[in-house]
C-alpha cells in the first residue's frame, strides 16, 4: 500500500502552510468556478443553516464515520488546473474545459456547494470548503461513481462498502438491522459519502427535504458529512482542525494525505461535467480494483519448478559479450469501468441545470373552489440565456405553510423534469377548506432561480336558498322544532359544499341575533347559541336540527344566506302552553253550606232564603 501510494505522492505538496492557506482563501471567496449558492434550502422545508442542520452533541466520538473502509487511493495528475502553490482569491466563472480528472458531475458539485453554504449559516467559525467535501467524495466513491445519481441526488445504486466482519476489516457487528446497508450480521458503508449505519444514525441529515434522512442521497450526505467534520469546535482554516477532521472521518494517515491533495487539486480549478460521466478511480486502499475481490486469497506455494534456485559459479570463467539491459516496461494497469470522455480541452455538454438561465411563469389562471382540483397545472417553462426552452431540467414546486392545498398524498413540494419544450408542469393541486390567495414558488435545485405563480381558492357558492316542506313551524315555548331541510342551487343547480349561516334573529327586517328568541341548544358555559355555521351535502342540502324554543313566546325569524346571494327567512312560532282557567262563582247568590258546615239545616225545597231575597219579600201568588 505505501509503495503504491508512494510512487505519485508529491512531497511537500500539501503542507500545512499551503492548506491552511487554501482554506483560509476559499472561505473567503467561495472557491473557484463558484456558481451563486442557493439561497434557500433544494426541498423547501427550511431555509439554509436551520431546520435539520442541528449537530449532535458528542463531536464524532472516539470512531470513525466509515469504519475505517476501503478507499480509493487514486490522485490528481502532476499539472493541475492553476499555477500550484496560489490559491485564487475571487469567484471566477464555471469552467466546463480542462483536465477530466478535474470534473465534478453536476448534481454531486451542487450538492457539495449547498452544503457549504448550510453549514456556513449554522456553523460559520467553521469555515467548511466544499473542496474538502469533494476530495473525501472522490476518495470515497469516485464522486457517487461518477454522478450517477437522479434528478433528486439519489444514487442510481446502493453505493456499499464490503462487511465490517474483522477479516482484513474492523469488526462492526449489525446496528441498523440491514436499513441501511442490507446487512443484518455487520455494518458496511453505506451511500456515496460512506457513512456507516451507527454514525449515520446520529448525523444524518434531510437536506433536499423529502421527508427522509437517506446516506444514498448526495444532498443529505454532504450536509451531514460537513457537519460532522465541522463537530466539536474545529476551524478548518486551521491545519491542526483540519487534519483531525479528515482522520476523524478514517483514520488513517494515508487516507488524510489523498483527501488533502485532491482538496488543493480541486481548490485551483474544477468543472462541471454532466451526471454519470465522472472519471471512475481505479486503485483501492485494500490493493484491489473495482472488478476484482475486496480480499486476497490465501497466498499458495510455489511450485518445484518455479521455486528460485541459488546462482552456482560456472566452472570455467567466460567472457560473455556485452548485451544491452532491457527497457523496463511501464506497468500495466488493470481494466477500469470509467466511461469515454472526450479529450483534455475538448468542450464538454453543459448539463441543463447549468445551462437554464430564467423560469418563465405559466400564464393559465390557477383558480379553484375549496375542497376542489384546480382545473389547471401549475407550470414553468426553463429557457436558457438566448429565450430557447431547455430540457431535463429538474424544478421543484412549493407551497407555502399558510395554506391547505396539497399536491397528490398530501406533499407540499414535488419536483419534475422539464419536457423538449422546457416546460415543467407540476401534478394536479386540491385546494382546502381555506379560501384565499397563495402563492406557488418553483426553484431550480442547486441554483437561485426562482418564478412564483399566483393561486386563488375561492368559497363555494349559492345564488338560492329554499326550504323543502311547508309545515308551520310552530312549538310552545322550551319546546324543539322538527327537523328543517334546506336546498341551495347556483345558477339552477345543486350546490354541494356550500357554507351557510344560521342566525335567529327577531323580525324579517333583522340581520341582528336575538336575545330571546329559540336557540341550538347552549354552549360550554351554558349561554343559549343561536349563530350556526351549516355546510350543504354532496346533493346541495342541508338540515337544520336541533332548533328548541326559548322561554318567551312570540314570532322569530331563522335567517339563512350563503357566499353567492342565497338566502331564506323561515318564521319562527313560540306559543304559551293551552290551559283551562277554573269556573267563577255567581256573585248574586250565597253558597250553600255544606253538610259540615250546617249539618242540622233542613233543606229547603225551594233552595236557599238567601239565594232567592224576593221570595220572602213577594208572597206569591
Amino acid at each position: 500500500m505505501a509503495a503504491q501510494f508512494g510512487r505519485r505522492l508529491r512531497r511537500g505538496a500539501t503542507s500545512g502552510a499551503i492548506v491552511a492557506a487554501a482554506v483560509a482563501a476559499l472561505a473567503a471567496s467561495q472557491g473557484p468556478g463558484a456558481l451563486p449558492p442557493p439561497t434557500d434550502n433544494l426541498s423547501g422545508d427550511s431555509a439554509i443553516g436551520a431546520g435539520d442542520a442541528t449537530t449532535p452533541p458528542g463531536g464524532g466520538g472516539g470512531g470513525s464515520a466509515t469504519g475505517d473502509s476501503p478507499y480509493y487511493t487514486d490522485l490528481p495528475p502532476l499539472n493541475t488546473p492553476n499555477r500550484p502553490g496560489v490559491a485564487p482569491t475571487a469567484p471566477t466563472v464555471p469552467i466546463v474545459t480542462g483536465p477530466a480528472e478535474a470534473g465534478i458531475p453536476a448534481t454531486v458539485l451542487a450538492a457539495y456547494r449547498r452544503a457549504e453554504a448550510s453549514v456556513r449559516a449554522s456553523d460559520p467559525s467553521c469555515n467548511l470548503p466544499w473542496q474538502l467535501l469533494a476530495g473525501i467524495g472522490k476518495v470515497e466513491s469516485g464522486q457517487a461513481r461518477g454522478g450517477r445519481v437522479d434528478g433528486n441526488g439519489t444514487t442510481l445504486s446502493p453505493i456499499l462498502g464490503p462487511a465490517l466482519d474483522g477479516n482484513g476489516f474492523a469488526l462492526i457487528q449489525d446496528t441498523d438491522r440491514g436499513a441501511f446497508d442490507g446487512d443484518t450480521t455487520h455494518d458496511r458503508a453505506v451511500g456515496p459519502m460512506q457513512f456507516i449505519p451507527s454514525t449515520w444514525a446520529v448525523w444524518g441529515q434531510d437536506a433536499n427535504g423529502d421527508g427522509k434522512k437517506d446516506p444514498n442521497n448526495i444532498y443529505d450526505a454532504a450536509q451531514a458529512a460537513g457537519m460532522y467534520l465541522c463537530a466539536g469546535g474545529r476551524n478548518l482554516a486551521i491545519k491542526a482542525d483540519l487534519d483531525r477532521a479528515i482522520l476523524s472521518y478514517n483514520r488513517s494517515t494515508e487516507y488524510l494525505t489523498t483527501v488533502l491533495t485532491w482538496f488543493e487539486y480541486y481548490g485551483r480549478g474544477t468543472h462541471t461535467v454532466p451526471d454519470g460521466t465522472g472519471q471512475l478511480p481505479v486503485d483501492r486502499s485494500d490493493r484491489f480494483g473495482p472488478d476484482r475481490p475486496l480480499r486476497p486469497t490465501a497466498p499458495t506455494s510455489p511450485s518445484p519448478s518455479t521455486t528460485p534456485t541459488p546462482d552456482r559459479p560456472s566452472p570455467k570463467p567466460t567472457n560473455p559479450a556485452p548485451t544491452t539491459p532491457p527497457k523496463p516496461t511501464e506497468p500495466t494497469k488493470p481494466p477500469t469501468t470509467e466511461p469515454t470522455r472526450p479529450p483534455v480541452g475538448t468542450p464538454v455538454e453543459i448539463p441543463p441545470t447549468l445551462r437554464v438561465a430564467r423560469l418563465k411563469p405559466g400564464t393559465a389562471a390557477l383558480t379553484a373552489v375549496t375542497e376542489s382540483t384546480f382545473a389547471q397545472a401549475a407550470t414553468v417553462t426553463a429557457v436558457d440565456a438566448a429565450g430557447r426552452p431547455v430540457a431535463g431540467v429538474s424544478v421543484r414546486f412549493e407551497l407555502p405553510a399558510t395554506t391547505d392545498a396539497r399536491f397528490p398524498a398530501g406533499a407540499t413540494t414535488v419536483t419534475v423534469t422539464s419536457d423538449a419544450r422546457g416546460v415543467a408542469k407540476a401534478p394536479a393541486l386540491r385546494a382546502g377548506e381555506k379560501a384565499e390567495p397563495f402563492t406557488i414558488r418553483a426553484s431550480v435545485p442547486g441554483r437561485s432561480l426562482t418564478a412564483e405563480l399566483k393561486a386563488t381558492v375561492e368559497v363555494r357558492k349559492a345564488d338560492a336558498l329554499a326550504r323543502v316542506g311547508d309545515a308551520a313551524l310552530t312549538v310552545t315555548t322550551g319546546g324543539d322544532y322538527a327537523e328543517v331541510t334546506v336546498e341551495g342551487r347556483l345558477d339552477g343547480a345543486l350546490a354541494p359544499g356550500v357554507t351557510v349561516t344560521a342566525v335567529v334573529t327577531d323580525s324579517a327586517d333583522s340581520a341582528q341575533q336575538s336575545a330571546d328568541g329559540p336557540s341550538f341548544g347552549k354552549d360550554a358555559a351554558g349561554n343559549p347559541v343561536r349563530t350556526k355555521v351549516l355546510k350543504t351535502d354532496a346533493n346541495g342540502r342541508l338540515s337544520i336540527k336541533g332548533l328548541v324554543a326559548g322561554e318567551k313566546a312570540g314570532s322569530y325569524v331563522l335567517l339563512l344566506t350563503a357566499p353567492g346571494g342565497g338566502t331564506a327567512k323561515l318564521t319562527l312560532t313560540v306559543t304559551e302552553p293551552a290551559t283551562t282557567p277554573p269556573a267563577s262563582p255567581d256573585p248574586t247568590t250565597d253558597p250553600a253550606p255544606t253538610a259540615s258546615e250546617s249539618p242540622s239545616a233542613p233543606a229547603s225545597p225551594s233552595g236557599s232564603a238567601s239565594a232567592s231575597p224576593s221570595a220572602s219579600t213577594s208572597p206569591t201568588a
